[in-house]
């Protein structure tokens, strides 16, 4: 999976450079704990750390093949999953390989097909390549944004990293943050391109960059287009089943030990049935790791997005496919455990503020990695298949805003914003930004000729989500994983999966009456008859009160302390009276508040931003 760095410098001589790339790059050591290297010319810099998952002895980067002309260097974060057959078609065309790594077999598809080698690829991937023969650099990434990329323009060059870490650890780099920063950090629009340090980007998912002594070029080599869909319902249903098996089959393809993450919803429990039946043929088991929360099934009260706990559903499932299955169980100390907090922070470069969502995400993480390497993941077929809620709120779909934003206004109002400064909210403008950047979204949807009005709208609702709302949830998954040197794999994301559910109508992908009705049918081979009927429930976030009393302690120690530049940015009157309550009828919204303030304050210790407040 692994972690990449760089710089490119066309007035400075790099060679002479060589700590800080080396300081840049061990800012990615969590992501490749299994080797570092570095690639050095005068103009350009390349700094990797390695995640052994295919190839193991023979892997190791930054990766070169010399020509005449001129060294030809590579980093690679992310697997190439039709690696095999593209090693196969270049051998046909006269080249050698000399390792069995997928690494290899993208360097070797630049020199063959140049920037178009990204046609040829299937999978996750963010990767950088030097060519000393144009003196350019070529950033790419892959076409959902799974593997994440970002890049900062210099007076004579470009600075890029996996993280923002990677980059801010150059001088070059200011750590500054100023108010648009801010905007897209508490809107959650996730607008493109996104980054929230000043002068820092995000390569955008299905684009490539270029940087030479002209300057900097972008190009997108893909997008979601509409196309008429002509399958029946049962063509359509086998279409998919055919896709989720050939997919999960690449994406068990590892030389360390895989597993799935099984939480009892449709989406996990499919890939979970696929993936054991796939094992099975070869007699290997399959493991499968859960998180759960101290007695949380036994006081499980239904709430407005989960209506069921996961463990009835977890153990049916592993009992079904016969799994090695592991749950990883955490109380409210482990959720608030100020070390696990700033392990999360740290990973995300950004006080997100998903409170035990994100904490548990990474403890799961955690205790995965000490039996596996590689996980399989459920994560975006809501995107993919319209499966949340809002997807079939009808207040939420006719609203002129992100659907997502609709819905849980419409459940806690503007509350997320209550928190902050009241005077950095009237600077902020945040009802504005997130009404232009929802007109900008839509703006971009392509639509087919004669679609009704539902199709219309639902097809644009669809690309909301799978170009803005599911690249937080990728990220998400992405930092927390790698924090521990963990790949996660998202068969769901696959693109040929995406481009064929995306074109399908609304009618077809609800066509039982239910959400997800595609996924339905088409898994219901491999899932126990509960699951096939069980309604969406979303990532689990603990029910006990004992996590909000430790958050309230918590953030009676941030009170104290009257000089904090967190005011600046919160209203310390609102935290004085969420910490007044009562943590057994703390509201969701009250809960959610305090996560964010104590992650800012978080933020702050640990990176130290200047503010550009004005």
């Amino acid at each position: 999976m692994c972690g990449i760095a760089g710089w490119v410098a066309f007035s400075d001589d790099l060679t002479r450079q060589q700590g800080v790339i080396d300081a840049m790059t061990e800012t990615m050591a969590c992501r490749g704990p299994d080797g570092r290297g570095t690639f050095v010319r005068e103009h350009a810099a390349l700094g990797h750390r390695r995640l052994a998952i295919i190839d193991l002895p023979g892997g190791a980067q930054p990766m070169t093949v010399p020509t005449p002309s001129g060294d030809v260097g590579m980093v690679y974060s992310g697997e190439a999953y039709n690696f095999r057959e593209l090693r196969d078609e270049l051998r046909a065309l006269g080249h050698t390989f000399d390792t069995d790594s997928d690494t290899e077999v993208v360097l070797h598809g630049y020199l063959q097909w140049g920037e178009s080698v990204v046609d040829h690829l299937n999978g996750m991937y963010a990767f950088a390549i030097w060519d000393e023969r144009d003196q350019k650099l070529v950033m790419v990434r892959d076409r959902m944004g799974i593997k994440p990329f970002y890049y900062y323009l210099t007076p004579d060059g470009v600075l890029f990293g996996s993280e923002p870490k990677a980059i801010l650890a150059n001088p070059l780099a200011a750590k500054t943050v100023d108010l648009d920063g801010l905007r897209e950090l508490f809107a959650m629009t996730k607008q493109p391109g996104w980054s929230l340090w000043k002068g820092m980007a995000e390569v955008l998912p299905g684009t490539l960059v270029t940087v030479d002594r002209n300057g900097i070029r972008t190009r997108t080599y893909w997008r979601l287009r509409a196309v008429e869909h002509a399958d029946s319902q049962d063509r359509t249903i086998a279409r998919v089943r055919e896709l989720l098996t050939d997919i999960v089959e690449r994406q068990l393809i590892s030389d360390v030990p895989r597993c799935v993450l099984l939480s009892g919803g449709l989406d996990s429990s499919a890939i979970t049935g696929l993936a054991a039946a796939r094992l099975a043929r070869d007699g290997e088991q399959l493991r499968t790791f859960s998180v759960d929360f101290a007695n949380q099934e036994q006081n499980f009260v239904p709430d407005e997005m989960r209506d069921t706990p996961d463990s009835p559903f977890v153990r049916e499932v592993a009992a079904l496919v016969r799994s090695a299955h592991r749950d990883v169980m955490l109380n409210p100390a482990d959720l608030a455990d100020p070390a696990a907090r700033r392990a999360v922070v740290t990973a995300r470069d950004i006080p997100v503020g998903f409170g035990d969502m994100d904490t548990s995400l990474y403890l799961l993480f955690a205790a995965i990695r000490q039996q596996s390497t590689v996980a399989l993941s459920g994560e975006s077929a809501d995107e993919v298949f319209g499966g949340y809620r809002w997807f079939h709120d009808e207040v939420a779909l006719k609203a002129d805003n992100f659907p997502w934003l609709a819905f849980n206004s419409a459940l806690t109002g503007d509350a997320r914003w209550q928190i902050l400064n009241p005077a950095l909210r009237e600077r902020l403008r945040l009802e504005e930004f997130v009404a232009d950047q929802y007109s900008a979204a839509v703006a971009e949807v392509e639509h087919l000729d004669g679609e009704s009005e539902v199709e219309h709208r639902m097809r644009t609702v669809c690309h909301l989500h799978l170009t803005r709302f599911v690249r937080t949830l990728l990220d998400r998954k992405d930092r927390a994983s790698m924090a521990v040197g963990l790949e996660v794999r998202v068969p769901f994301c696959d693109h040929r999966l995406v481009e064929y559910v995306y074109n399908t109508p609304w009618s077809l992908k609800t066509f039982d009456g239910r959400e997800k009705s595609l996924l339905r049918h088409a898994a219901e081979h491999v899932l126990p008859e509960s699951v096939v009927r069980r309604v969406k429930s979303p990532y689990p976030s603990t029910q006990d009160p004992g996590y909000a009393a430790v958050l309230q302690q918590q953030a009676k120690h941030v009170l104290a302390e009257s000089d904090s530049r967190l005011f600046d940015l919160i209203d310390r009157q609102w935290l004085q009276r969420a910490v007044a309550l009562d943590p057994a009828g703390l509201d969701s919204a009250v809960r959610a508040g305090l996560d964010r303030i104590i992650d800012l304050h978080t933020w702050l210790e640990l990176y130290s931003p200047q503010l550009q407040l004005d």
